[in-house]
């Protein structure tokens, strides 16, 4: 069993879609579905996007909840060549809430310069998530918000290391030609699929919110 507790947050359409083809992803679910996400990320210790989640969307990670948490969570960044830009929300803030970039062994000095901190796990292209739950712990950190984008999710899912689902849904249909929410499993035997347990439903507005545990069977 992992050290570090981890859940997965999904926000998408009823057809598991968070976002039209060209990107456009603004807004799916309600003010009050995003409100009580905010609510997750304060429970949690850190927070965590990939790369492209923070070029595309230049997100501020904080948990804007109210009131204001007594301390934010350690805001991550899966990035694996240090391409997280200086000017970006999460490093022009660091005076809000803390900032770790997670790199596949980039040394990222201008980050650390800037006053984040750098975390080298896996010497290959990509962030390796056995190494990543090892330095978490290590540094204290014992639950996790994953937010996306569809490609960090598919890694931890399947490396086993997803613990939770919170899956918001709101009452639309994007069709095929959307974003999938998890990116590419490789499956190729129905068996060896992750098995999950519904454990809570909530009714925000028109939304819905599933939790959902791993299930041992």
């Amino acid at each position: 069993m992992s050290p570090v507790r981890i859940t997965l947050k999904l926000a998408t359409s009823l057809d598991g879609r968070i976002a039209l083809a060209d990107g456009t992803s603004q807004w799916i679910t309600s003010s009050a579905s995003r409100a009580r996400a905010h609510e997750l990320r304060a429970a949690h210790d850190a927070v965590m996007v990939g790369i492209g989640t923070v070029l595309k969307d230049d997100p501020l990670l904080t948990a804007r909840t109210v009131p204001l948490p007594d301390r934010q969570p350690l805001r991550l960044v899966a990035d694996s060549q240090a391409r997280t830009p200086l000017t970006s929300k999460l490093m022009t803030t660091l005076n809000a809430a803390p900032v770790a970039i997670v790199t596949a062994g980039a040394e990222a000095p201008q980050h650390a310069a800037a006053g984040a901190q750098v975390w080298r796990c896996g010497n290959t292209i990509r962030v390796n998530p056995q190494d990543f739950v090892r330095r978490a712990a290590a540094e204290g950190i014992n639950t996790i918000l994953i937010e996306g984008g569809g490609q960090l999710a598919a890694s931890f899912v399947r490396a086993g290391l997803i613990d939770e689902i919170a899956w918001f849904r709101a009452p639309i249909l994007i069709g095929e030609e959307g974003l999938s929410g998890i990116g590419a499993l490789g499956l190729t035997d129905l068996k060896t699929a992750a098995r999950w347990r519904p454990v809570a439903t909530e009714r925000i507005g028109d939304d819905v919110l599933d939790t959902y545990v791993r299930s041992e069977q």
